[in-house]
């Protein structure tokens, strides 16, 4: 008996034996004849960069069309309402990543705007580019800021040969936290993208280090400006949906076409100095606390609270010293979300106030774009928002009370400050994506002037004194994307 159940054992184990060699053969001589793992290989399974974008933008605004031409002669048709703008452009994203080999991997990316509707200003009117203006004319109509363009949008090499670090060199779109400070400005037809080196580092946990430096932008009108920017962004996850970031932004970039639109035409404040030539450089240190708290899988709670400084940096003007904050909150029901917010950009005595020459501005202050330069008195927003999403369409609504940080002079009103009141503003917007390839959106700003604005003292009640308002405005947007 025990003989015969050894032998049994025996004929088993040699059975299970022989199996587990004959697999263990099967592997080796599978992995013998994997093909190995070429360049070619991870050009054909890298990622598509590919999108076409086509928007119509209607945009009816009050006041007069300009005084003067780009070329400095009197407007013959000055005294007449500027024209309502419709513009029909499509942009063109053609690029293609490849997967990572031997730790690097390679983008490339082409970006082609063109007009198909071109009754619009497109904000290039004076500005040389390759040797002439952008645009000839057009002055007499309301902007739209997406002029035509075809260039390099993103070319960049990854680097990930250090464990949780990625390094990229070269031309790329960079967007940080709620993209208020730094950002690719993806509304516009023409994105933002900066020329230069990034490290994004994972290695300590729940934490994650981004540092850049940069030595040209290329900003929506299509412009390029030089200089140095210096990134320093730490985020740290405290929960999957809540986070504390620190940063710090340290632009030394003189020139950044904002000069004045930060400090006032002419020589304003500025000991007879232009101030179109006042020095931009600038660096901004704050800390953000944000998030979406979970009580249960249908309720849950919206919080943010930020504060940020804004001090002169290298040669930059001594008038540029202001304080931002963000603070708000809200509730979210199953699909509907509710908040309350309300976001400074105060002002350093009407001589200047804080400014976001880097970020996504038309997310904030409204859609019209009234104010993608904060005004020299500043600016205080306290809005309301709400989202509701029902299946695959995506319903959005806000609106504006916009007030300055500091009164400001008023047209016909004399020497004394007696506006506080910008105005109010109301958007709303429906997407629906038809499929994953497939984005279709309406969108629509209303902005309503309140007081009204002067630049300086003793601003006249005329024809002339009434060109620096902010006027009321409507936009309407079309947008179909298709996204490889």
């Amino acid at each position: 008996m025990k003989s015969n159940t050894k032998s049994k054992l025996s004929q088993v184990s040699f059975a299970v034996f022989m199996s587990f060699a004959a697999i263990s053969t099967s592997a080796i001589a599978e992995e013998e004849v994997l093909p190995e793992y070429t360049f070619m290989d991870a050009i054909k399974t890298g990622k598509n960069m590919t999108n076409f974008r086509l928007r119509y933008e209607h945009v009816e605004q009050d006041g007069l069309q300009p005084p003067t031409l780009p070329n400095g002669t009197a407007n013959p048709t000055a005294t007449q309402d500027i024209k309502d703008a419709e513009a029909l452009t499509l942009r063109s994203l053609i690029g293609w990543q490849t997967a990572p080999y031997k730790n690097f991997s390679f983008a490339a990316q082409l970006i082609n705007v063109s007009k198909q509707i071109d009754d619009f200003n497109d904000g290039t009117n004076g500005i040389l580019i390759n040797g002439g203006t952008n645009q000839a004319g057009k002055i007499e109509y309301a902007k739209v800021v997406d002029p035509d363009f075809t260039d390099i949008n993103q070319l960049y090499i990854d680097w990930t040969g250090i464990k949780n670090t990625r390094v990229r060199l070269g031309r790329q779109a960079v967007n940080l936290d709620n993209v208020r400070f730094i950002g690719d400005i993806a509304f516009r037809q023409i994105m933002q993208v900066f020329d230069g080196v990034s490290v994004l580092n994972k290695s300590l946990p729940e934490t994650e280090i981004f540092a850049a430096h940069f030595e040209e932008v290329t900003q929506i009108t299509s412009v390029k400006r030089g200089g140095d920017l210096d990134i320093a962004n730490v985020r740290y996850r405290i929960s999957p949906t809540e986070f504390l970031v620190g940063y710090g932004y340290f632009s030394n970039v003189s020139d950044l076409g904002f000069g004045n639109a930060w400090f006032g035409a002419g020589t304003l404040n500025n000991s007879g100095r232009p101030n179109l030539t006042a020095d931009q450089s600038n660096k901004t240190f704050g800390v953000r606390l944000d998030g979406t708290h979970p009580f249960n899988p249908n309720f849950r709670a919206h919080y943010t609270a930020e504060y940020a400084k804004q001090t002169d940096y290298a040669d930059g003007d001594k008038r540029i010293d202001a304080h931002y904050y963000k603070v708000g909150g809200g509730l979210g029901f199953d699909n509907l979300n509710f908040r309350i917010d309300q976001e400074l950009l105060s002002s350093n005595d009407s001589l200047y106030a804080f400014q976001t020459p880097y970020g996504t501005n038309h997310l904030f202050q409204g859609w019209v774009d009234k104010f993608l330069a904060t005004p020299r008195q500043g600016i205080k927003d306290t809005f309301v928002t709400a989202t509701y999403k029902w299946d695959d369409f995506l319903f959005f609504a806000d609106y504006h009370l916009i007030d300055a940080d500091e009164d400001f002079n008023t047209v016909g009103g004399g020497a004394t400050t007696k506006g506080s009141r910008y105005g109010k503003e109301w958007n709303a917007s429906v997407m629906y994506n038809v499929n994953k390839n497939i984005m279709t959106k309406l969108e629509y700003g209303k902005f309503s002037e309140d007081d009204h604005y002067a630049a300086t003292p003793n601003v006249a009640n005329n024809v002339a004194g009434n060109r620096g308002r902010v006027r009321d405005t409507e936009k309407l947007w079309l947008t179909a994307m298709y996204t490889f």
